[in-house]
């Protein structure tokens, strides 16, 4: 496989058809080398519009998606990310490159040790993973001005909007199959929030985020 003939085509043929127009986060997928960050078994689906496969029954979110809700989130040079699903880690590359400090968390212990491992080799040394449990966070660092959520929700938690500061910004997939949107939220004030939503999509499911009842009278 010619890797940079496979990167330039990912960009021009799936991400920028996405709406995905900001050189500088076009410029950072030819940076950081998503091929670093896919398991052995399916590199070569690298470059693919589709979600690969991880340990424990995760996936990487494609491509498009991933430089959409980078390009949108406008995460600045300054502000401390918050990141739930570390996944392989290359998100978490991706934000470092960005933003001042990232901590990404993962509940898949396998998945934790191939995240750190992933971007040791890549040289990012803003960026840890912790093992945990991103639907119940300890705010070890107090508030974040950017919280990502690399996976789908039914509702955005109100203990993740507690750790945002006022003007700080939360992403996240909400809702449900077969229409997600992607949702961002503003903390606006320290009692109020502002939320928009943009566009639709759809994601897997983060684990041990509350399911609204399906129980009908």
């Amino acid at each position: 496989m010619n890797l940079e003939k496979a990167r330039f085509n990912m960009i021009e043929q799936q991400v920028r058809p996405w709406n995905v127009l900001d050189a500088s986060v076009l410029e950072l997928l030819t940076v950081v080398k998503r091929e670093d960050f896919v398991p052995l078994a399916h590199k070569s689906l690298a470059f693919s519009d589709l979600e690969i496969p991880l340990p424990g029954g995760q996936c990487m979110l494609a491509p498009r998606l991933e430089a959409r809700l980078l390009q949108d989130l406008a995460v600045q040079p300054h502000e401390t990310v918050l990141e739930i699903g570390a996944g392989s880690g290359y998100m978490a590359a991706l934000l470092a490159h960005r933003a001042h400090r990232v901590v990404s968390l993962e509940i898949v212990p396998e998945l934790a040790k191939m995240a750190r491992d992933n971007l040791r080799n890549a040289g990012v040394q803003n960026a840890e993973v912790r093992l945990a449990d991103g639907a119940d966070p300890v705010p070890a660092e107090g508030s974040y001005d950017v919280i990502l959520l690399s996976g789908s929700v039914a509702e955005v938690p109100h203990t993740l909007l507690s750790l945002l500061k006022v003007g700080g910004r939360l992403a996240a997939i909400v809702g449900e199959e077969p229409v997600m949107r992607a949702t961002f939220v503003t903390r606006t004030s320290d009692t109020a929030f502002r939320t928009v939503q943009s566009w639709d999509t759809c994601a897997p499911r983060l684990q041990n985020f509350p399911e609204p009842s399906r129980f009908q009278f």
